[in-house]
C-alpha cells in the first residue's frame, strides 16, 4: 500500500491498478483517491465505471482505443468483474501494451494469483492488497479519528468499542460517529455511549448464543435466534456461523491444552487480542467431546435442510433447544 501512496504523492501514476483484499473501505477509499488523481470531477466524457460480472472485456478495449475527448486521458474502473477469477486472455494481453491515453483500475474484493490478468498487472502497473487490518493498526487510525473530534477513551473501553463492532473499518467509522454525535460536548467517550447508540454485530450475536448455550440459557439462546431472524439473517447463515463458533472454540480448547497463551492463540485463529480472553473463557465451559458432538449437531442440522427432511428455521431452532437444554 506504501507504493501507492508513494505514486499518489508524487503524481507518478501507473497506468494499471489492482486494488483488491477483504478490506473495503481501504479499498474504495483508494479507488476514489487514484479517480481524483486521473482525471478532473467534472469530466463525465473520459470517465467511464463499470460492476458486475456481466461486464464484457472487449468492450472496455474498444473503450480504451478511442482518443479521450479534448483530455490526455480516458479513465476506466472496473469494479467486481470477476476477471481475476475466470480466463479473460484478450484483456488480459492488452493490458500489457495498453493505449497510451488510457488509464484502467480494477477494484474486485477477491482475485487468482495465478490468474493471467493478475500477473500481467502485476508486470506493467500495481497491484495493491487491502487486508484486514491488525488489532495495533485498528486502535491507531481508531485514535487519530477521535484526536480529531476532540475525544479521548480509555484502553477498556476501546477494546469494549471493538468487541462491540468488529474490526471492519467502515462499520468502525459509521459507530464512531454515531459515539461523536451522542457524546455531544463531553471529551470522554464512556461504555453507556457505546451501549447507547452502537450496533451489536451478527458476530457477537452468535457468540452470546452459544455463551447461552453453554450456561443452558434456552430462553435466551431461543431470543437471540428470533431477534437475528426478525433482522433478516437466514437461518443457514446463522447455523454456518453456530458451527464455525463451535470450531473456533474446538482450535481454542486444543491450543489453550498444550499451553498457548492469548498471544499465541489469537496468531494461530486470527483473533484479535480484544476478543481472545473471551473465547479461552467460553471454550472452558465446554468439554472437547461436547464441541465435536455441537460441531457434527451443526453437519446434520445443514443437510437436513438440503435433502428436504427438514425446514431451515425449525432446524436451527431445534439445534439450539437441544444444546441449551439443562442437564439432567
Amino acid at each position: 500500500m506504501q507504493q501507492l501512496i508513494d505514486d499518489l504523492k508524487n503524481n507518478r501514476l501507473k497506468q494499471v491498478y489492482l486494488l483488491y483484499g477483504e478490506e473495503a473501505y481501504l479499498r474504495l477509499q483508494y479507488r476514489d483517491k487514484l479517480k481524483s488523481a486521473l482525471i478532473s470531477p467534472d469530466d463525465t466524457m473520459n470517465y467511464h465505471y463499470y460492476e458486475g460480472k456481466d461486464t464484457n472485456p472487449l468492450e472496455l478495449i474498444d473503450l480504451a482505443e478511442t482518443m479521450p475527448f479534448f483530455a490526455d486521458r480516458r479513465v476506466i474502473i472496473v469494479e467486481n468483474s470477476g476477471f481475476f477469477k475466470k480466463n479473460c486472455d484478450q484483456l488480459a494481453d492488452y493490458l500489457k501494451n495498453p493505449s497510451p491515453t488510457v488509464s484502467f483500475v480494477f477494484v474486485e474484493t477477491e482475485v487468482d494469483k495465478r490468474n493471467r490478468m493478475f500477473k500481467n498487472i502485476k508486470d506493467v502497473g500495481r497491484v495493491v492488497e487491502f487486508a484486514a487490518q491488525n488489532e495495533a493498526t485498528l486502535k491507531k487510525w481508531i485514535l487519530v479519528l477521535l484526536k480529531k473530534e476532540g475525544k479521548k477513551i480509555s484502553e477498556p473501553t476501546l477494546n469494549y468499542f471493538l468487541q462491540k463492532t468488529g474490526t471492519d473499518m467502515e462499520n468502525i467509522r459509521r459507530e464512531l460517529e454515531k459515539v461523536f454525535c451522542y457524546a455531544m460536548e463531553r471529551d470522554v467517550i464512556t461504555p453507556e455511549d457505546i451501549d447507547a447508540v452502537c450496533i451489536r454485530q451478527v458476530s457477537n450475536q452468535i457468540f452470546d448464543m452459544v455463551e447461552a448455550i453453554a450456561m443452558r440459557r434456552q430462553k435466551q439462546a431461543l431470543k437471540l435466534y428470533y431477534d437475528l431472524l426478525s433482522l433478516k439473517e437466514p437461518p443457514m447463515r446463522i447455523l454456518f456461523l453456530v458451527g464455525r463458533q463451535f470450531n473456533l472454540l474446538m482450535q481454542v480448547k486444543e491450543l489453550k491444552k498444550k499451553g498457548y497463551d492469548d498471544k499465541r492463540i489469537g496468531e494461530k485463529t486470527g483473533l484479535h487480542g480484544f476478543i481472545v480472553k473471551k473465547y479461552v473463557t467460553q471454550a472452558s465451559r465446554f468439554s472437547m467431546a461436547e464441541l465435536k458432538e455441537a460441531l457434527r449437531a451443526c453437519v446434520e442440522a445443514d443437510e437436513a435442510v438440503k435433502t428436504g427432511k427438514m425446514n431451515d428455521v425449525m432446524s436451527v431452532e431445534l439445534l439450539l433447544i437441544r444444546y441449551s437444554t439443562a442437564k439432567a
